[in-house]
């Protein structure tokens, strides 16, 4: 999750630069750089930190060039520093490059280049484009680039150049690219041409762009766009006239964040999950543990996890992940109960901290509670350098970029995607689960992007849906074995940002007193696997019906029993079970974000909550 942009026109590029990558720091904030074009070389300067940092390195040079990248960066490979940095360049400075994504085969080119006596000098899996490229660039870039790319696996946008052939190269396959001819607009531009990963960092300059589509790419000159596949074949598109204003434009078009972030979620999950693992091999790649040995979990005996509403959801996940594939304990709890009684942690108790700011202040009083008893800690964050993962002694960060709602989505899908690969690597571990299950709930995890997509093409169906629910005052939510956290959440957001009171509960514990509440006036939204309780699920739906009871179920498609039962029934793609909590979210977060939105609610802020819950 980075930001790159660059451009080629007639105007020093340096401001342009520097105010393209301010409207995408949301995207990453770790460190930041930009690459100039001159007759013979180029001018690179990269700082740690944020886009402030750069801006007082560069504030006393004076930059005429009008040809350059830039790019802000959220690290996967590598950490935060300024050797890490894009942009990068090959060690003879003919080629240089920025990238958003992740080359999943970086280990194996780079190998392979160090034995043609190229020298390396980053931790980062980007380095390897340039260096590739110059191994086959003779002078026409676009050639080059074409041949290097068909070796890359992984998702990534590009952007490179070169100051023996000036023009720039705009790659797609994955991650957004967007390309665009300089309009005279008032702002003083002149011409030129732009791409960028962010409509909002070229806004300003262009309301004409080409959206490229994955394996397409763009040659950028002085006045020019020319458009082709990766084998060079010429490509026609239409151009798309943006309308959006620049705050509509950080909103894509959508109508809040919240909506925005509840569509991102095919990338940020895909995002999230890309470079952590091998499939071939059937094993999880997670050096972020490995560096301090916490991967040896036969060393603890037993995991307890902790976190805050929305992330204490998916610790509850991630129990039952744990638990499935190992033989280890698995305890969870809230971090404003835990850092108040006296839990038996001691150097042989592994904690596992959720958190997406990374500033959770009950969180972050639990961890120190469990380090001081001489807990070993992991986090799974979202916040680069947040104190939380300051505090850890490894983190494993989620790649989905800063959440601007305040409910959380995007977030606690990612969330659930890093606890599904942690599990199967504690599995592979300790032996519990062979290779081969592990490659396929992998290859089942590597198709979940494209099954949030399928589930998304409900949203107009959810939207028309949710509009008799505006005035219901109170909702339950049933979910059994692992989908009981998910009903959790799905009431959670309800209640979030619409204000109607919502309840989670175990389906089975219905009768132990919630069927008292159970009439006409109270919709009963129930979660419908077919799993090894999927009868026990019906006979509770029953239940519900013989008391006049409303049923809206999400059930797996091809479930026909159900049809006959639930008086609503919206159908997801059957997965494998352990992965079932992440597409099953995505129609509850749908159904609370339309009942909101037909409320009239502030849906991005609701009242009485804070994004980071930063005190007691």
């Amino acid at each position: 999750m980075c930001g790159i942009i660059g451009y080629i026109g007639d105007r020093p590029v340096v401001p342009l630069l520097i105010d393209g990558l301010k409207k995408m720091e949301y995207r990453g904030y770790d460190s930041a750089g930009i690459a100039l074009l001159k007759n013979d070389g180029f001018v690179i300067r990269r700082a740690q930190g944020k886009i402030k940092d750069l801006e007082k390195l560069i504030q006393s040079e004076d930059f005429p060039m009008t040809t350059g990248i830039g790019h802000t960066r959220w690290a996967t490979h590598g950490v935060p520093s300024e050797e890490n940095a894009h942009p990068h360049r090959d060690d003879k400075n003919r080629i240089v490059v920025v990238q958003n994504g992740i080359i999943e085969n970086y280990m194996e080119l780079k190998e392979r280049l160090i034995k043609l006596g190229h020298v390396f000098t980053s931790q980062t899996d980007t380095e390897v484009i340039p260096h590739l490229i110059a191994e086959y660039f003779d002078g026409d870039l676009p050639k080059a680039v074409r041949k290097a790319i068909k070796e890359l696996k992984g998702a990534f946008a590009l952007l490179i150049t070169s100051w023996e052939d000036p023009r720039l190269i705009a790659v797609r396959e994955g991650p957004p690219m967007i390309v665009g001819k300089a309009e005279e607009n008032g702002n003083g531009i002149g011409s030129g041409t732009l791409a960028a990963s962010d409509i909002a960092a070229i806004l300003e300059y262009t309301k004409s762009v080409y959206f490229l589509d994955d394996g397409e790419m763009a040659i950028l000159s002085h006045d020019s766009i020319e458009l082709t596949d990766f084998d060079g074949n010429p490509i026609e598109k239409e151009i798309t006239k943006i309308t959006w204003n620049p705050i509509q434009a950080r909103k894509e078009g959508y109508q809040h964040f919240m909506q925005k972030e509840i569509f991102q979620q095919p990338e940020t999950v895909r995002d999230t999950i890309m470079g952590r693992y091998n499939l071939e091999a059937g094993d999880i790649i997670l050096d972020e543990l490995k560096e301090i040995e916490i991967d040896n979990y036969t060393n603890y005996n037993y995991i307890l996890m902790t976190a805050c509403g929305t992330a204490w959801h998916a610790c509850l996940v991630g129990k039952y992940l744990i638990e499935r594939f190992s033989d280890l304990r698995v305890e969870v709890d809230y971090g404003s109960e835990l850092r108040y009684r006296d839990p038996k942690i001691d150097k042989k108790t592994l904690m596992i901290s959720i958190s997406q700011s990374g500033e959770t202040a009950d969180t972050l009083a639990a961890i120190r509670a469990g380090k001081k008893k001489g807990g070993t800690l992991v986090s799974i964050c979202n916040v680069v350098g947040s104190t939380i993962a300051r505090e850890s002694d490894a983190v494993i960060y989620t790649h989905c970029g800063p959440e601007i709602g305040v409910a959380s989505t995007k977030a606690f899908t990612a969330q659930l995607a890093v606890l599904v690969l942690l599990a199967l690597n504690i599995g592979r571990k300790t032996g519990k689960i062979s290779a081969d299950e592990c490659r396929a709930i992998l290859q089942d995890l590597i198709e979940i992007p494209q099954h949030i997509r399928t589930v998304l093409k409900q949203d107009g169906a959810l939207k028309e849906f949710s509009k008799h629910y505006r005035d219901k005052k109170d909702f339950l939510y049933l979910g059994r074995g692992i989908n009981y956290p998910i009903a959790l959440e799905g009431a959670l957001k309800l209640k979030e940002i619409s204000y109607i009171h919502a309840e989670g509960y175990p389906a089975g514990e219905m009768k132990h007193g919630p069927i008292a509440l159970i009439s006409s006036d109270m919709p009963v939204v129930t979660l419908v696997t077919q799993n090894n309780v999927y009868e026990k699920t019906l006979s509770n739906l029953m239940e519900v019906k013989a008391r006049d009871g409303e049923v809206i179920a999400i059930a797996d498609e091809g479930d026909e029993r159900i049809n006959g039962i639930a008086d609503h029934v919206f159908h997801v793609p059957k997965v494998s079970e352990v992965l079932s909590p992440i597409l099953l979210t995505i129609p509850l977060q749908l159904l609370a974000y339309h009942v909101a939105v037909h409320l009239g609610c502030d849906v991005d802020q609701p009242r009485n909550l804070a994004k980071s819950v930063t005190v007691e």
